[in-house]
């Protein structure tokens, strides 16, 4: 029994591909708790006693969302089935 055939709309990006976007997400990730570190200080030098905590938090919690969405594999699915593929009825007749 053969394999089905795959569809190009199914198939999943190049190793290469989606490394590359999985990097930029952890990247972007990191970089905004970055950001919420340095809004932190910020926020506590100027006396903003209820924003720096939620800043700390954030860039706490940030490592856990960032390894968890570099690591979410990218799976395409189409749920419609490959049909048989043209007409029964033959518009030659044989020989």
């Amino acid at each position: 029994m053969s394999d089905p055939p795959i569809r190009i709309t199914t198939a999943g990006s190049s190793p290469e591909a989606d490394l590359a976007r999985r990097q930029k997400r952890y990247i972007i990730s990191m970089s905004i708790r970055t950001l919420c570190f340095i809004g932190a200080a910020i926020a506590g030098m100027a006396g903003i006693t209820w924003l720096w905590p939620i800043l700390i938090v954030a860039a706490v919690v940030l490592p856990y969302v960032a390894v968890v969405n570099a690591n979410a594999a990218t799976t395409r699915t189409d749920g419609l089935p490959l049909t048989g593929g043209g007409r029964s009825d033959r518009q030659l007749g044989t020989k």
